[in-house]
């Protein structure tokens, strides 16, 4: 199984590049909730251990490598709201994300390696955008499970108050659970209009209603 290594990173570094930043998003895919971004500065000196693509982590394994990202590391976290997804798209709200992340690190990067094939329009910083970058590069990597951990806390709160969706084990996906409960208990204002299983369900009842 290919594992991330700082080998992308070293190639910026002998280009001059210093303060490289890994930078990804998470919660693209959600019918509730924001989207979440990291932008991490690991340290060449102190690499956590156990880092990897989000995904291909236990919980357990994910929460040891949080822990050791926040010990060792530089670490910015920000997010798009759901009336900003809505406004906008989800792909520019999870670059509005990023450009939020990158933008809280103080100082700022000198470089910057973006998880997927788009650099967001908002960055003006020198950037790389590395396809599958989580499971290539350990800053992307680390931020893919700062994220990741991040977002699932804020739908585990949510799902305490908005019970019956899932939430604290779906992360607002659309599971048979959330689907179903859309159609039972219907919209909260954490969930994304825009999206077409919700904008359906709300399309329905304008109709009934009218």
């Amino acid at each position: 199984m290919e594992q991330p290594d700082y080998s992308i990173e070293q190639a910026a570094r002998s280009k001059g590049f210093l303060r490289i930043a890994g930078v990804d998003e998470v919660g693209r895919g959600p019918l509730a909730g924001p989207v979440t971004a990291a932008a991490v500065i690991l340290d060449p000196e102190a690499l956590p251990e156990g880092l990897n693509d989000s995904k291909k982590l236990s919980a357990r394994k994910r929460e040891a490598a949080e822990a050791a990202i926040f010990g060792s590391a530089e670490v910015s976290i920000a997010h798009c709201s759901v009336a900003e997804i809505d406004e906008h798209n989800i792909l520019r709200a999870s670059h509005l994300a990023m450009e939020r992340a990158v933008a809280a690190l103080d100082p700022a990067p000198d470089y910057l390696l973006i998880d997927g094939n788009l650099i967001p329009a908002g960055l003006t910083l020198p950037a790389e955008a590395v396809i599958k970058g989580d499971g290539k590069s350990l800053s992307i990597a680390a931020a893919s499970i700062v994220a990741k951990l991040e977002r699932d806390r804020i739908m585990v709160d949510l799902a305490q108050q908005f019970p019956g969706y899932g939430w604290e084990r779906n992360a607002g996906y659309p599971s048979k659970q959330h689907r179903e409960a859309l159609v039972d208990l219907g919209i909260t204002p954490h969930h994304r209009r825009s999206f077409k299983p919700v904008h359906k369900i709300l399309y329905q009842e304008q109709s009934a209603g009218s």
